[in-house]
């Protein structure tokens, strides 16, 4: 029986022909017979799709087969296709939809402009040498962060990526422009964005978690700076980096500790709440 496995990466390169890569990538994805999303903008793609583990790794194969994704930097865990209800594949603006594609551009080694790229082994040297100077911005939407972030980071007020543009338009976090400020995503993709964006406002020192959340974590577990379980785009909901990660995450109906996201009240619903499983049986039978 063939191991499931689940894929992350993301490359920003300039796409001359986002539509006609677009279809390659469905073409590809769905002869492996993969699912998840794959989003291709002018300015690279984003992907995270799973399945069997050979299908998984003859479609990431044939990806780099693409001169500008040779060099692809992938991330593998534990899941399957059917943690997604589907394969998408689409085009759009941006692959991170901040609402800036003017602002932003790429070349070949990405994005320009961008913040120091820093390996989980620097980023703990970082905060061991410059201590609580160091301030963890947190690139993610709000709710992602309320089951797992960085030891006491700034977790903006974010329903969507674009608030993340508004806030730093609206100078939210310009009391830290001169200390050095750590963006951090869950794959890297965001975090990527905004360290262009905070540099682009003045930011002094700006650095990136190359990787993401999902590199630290497979490297350190939960015995750095990581704490809590990480939020996923997939029916998994989140996944945690060792076998005592702590549960900070509140459930919003009783407090109860959980790591629990679920679309709440109405289960067919956009809005994610944390919540425990025991409150969300007690709804389903109060209705």
């Amino acid at each position: 029986m063939a191991t499931p496995k689940i894929v992350l990466f993301y490359k920003f390169a300039p796409l001359p022909d986002p539509e006609a890569i677009r279809l390659w990538q469905l073409a590809l994805a769905s002869a492996s017979d993969l699912r998840g999303r794959i989003i291709v903008s002018p300015h690279g793609i984003n992907v995270t799709v799973g399945g069997d583990l050979p299908d998984v790794k003859k479609y990431v194969r044939a990806t780099r087969q693409y001169p500008a994704f040779a060099d692809i930097d992938v991330k593998w865990s534990s899941g399957t296709g059917a943690d997604f209800p589907r394969l998408s594949v689409k085009s759009r603006p941006e692959i991170v939809t901040f609402g800036a594609s003017s602002r932003i551009r790429v070349d070949a080694d990405g994005v320009v402009g961008g913040g120091v790229r820093l390996d989980p082994a620097e980023v703990d040297a970082l905060v061991d040498q410059r201590g609580d100077d160091v301030v963890f911005l947190d690139g993610r939407n709000a709710i992602e962060a309320q089951i797992g972030h960085f030891r006491n980071a700034v977790v903006p007020a974010a329903q969507t990526t674009r608030d993340l543009l508004r806030l730093l338009d609206d100078g939210e976090f310009d009391d830290y422009r001169d200390r050095p400020v750590v963006t951090y995503c869950t794959g890297g993709v965001r975090c990527e964005v905004l360290s262009a964006l905070l540099v682009d406002r003045g930011f002094s020192e700006v650095y990136q978690l190359d990787g993401g959340i999902a590199r630290y974590g497979r490297e350190r577990g939960d015995d750095g700076l990581w704490e809590g379980s990480m939020y996923v785009f997939d029916g998994r909901m989140s996944v945690d980096f060792s076998d005592h990660a702590p549960v900070i995450g509140q459930c919003a109906r009783c407090g109860i500790p959980t790591k629990n996201i679920a679309n709440f009240p109405d289960v067919d619903g956009r809005d994610l709440v944390v919540v425990c499983d025991a409150c969300v049986a007690e709804h389903s039978r109060e209705q």
